[in-house]
């Protein structure tokens, strides 16, 4: 039998994917089992997360960017140095700016194909609660009204007759 030449060229030996499979699989069952409320939850710290440490790298930059900008006596390989920094420094406020705005396409998307069903739940059991707090608020402003009035009927024939007797 004849073995395959020598080469330099290195093959890339099979991983065990017996464990890798396994491991993918309890995660995706895991996720599965999760109540959707805590997956939502943890999607939402992701993306706060992600938010942070954009917003971050964005203050840094622009801090590390003043920083560098003084003005003073420098040679040559002290500005080239400090060019260096600056471009560095404005890549990754680039680069934190696109994901930013990445992060905030991704948020459109999500509010425009969200479930409307929630929503309009959550409307309708706003709007039932504002409507029970309004008919309170006008029972109560009937039953003061009403109160009012019986209290003037009461006391205007005892004045009508308080000024007869009077007179």
């Amino acid at each position: 039998m004849s073995q395959p030449p020598q080469t330099d060229v290195s093959r890339p030996a099979a991983l065990a994917r017996a464990t890798l499979q396994t491991s993918s699989r309890l995660q995706q069952q895991a996720l599965l089992e999760q109540p959707s409320d805590e997956y939502l939850d943890g999607i939402e710290e992701e993306w706060n997360r992600r938010l942070d440490i954009e917003v971050e790298t964005l203050v840094e930059g622009m801090s590390d960017l003043v920083a560098i900008a003084s003005i003073g006596d420098k040679d040559k390989f002290r500005v080239a140095h400090e060019s260096f920094q600056a471009q560095c420094r404005a890549e990754s406020m680039v680069r934190a700016a696109n994901s930013l705005l990445s992060l905030t396409h991704s948020l459109k998307l999500l509010l425009l194909l969200a479930d409307e069903s929630q929503i309009v739940r959550q409307r309708t059991a706003e709007l039932s609660r504002v409507r029970t707090e309004v008919d309170a608020q006008r029972a109560k402003a009937t039953e003061l009204c009403d109160g009012l009035l019986h209290d003037e009927v009461l006391e205007g024939p005892v004045q009508a007759v308080a000024a007869d007797s009077g007179a």
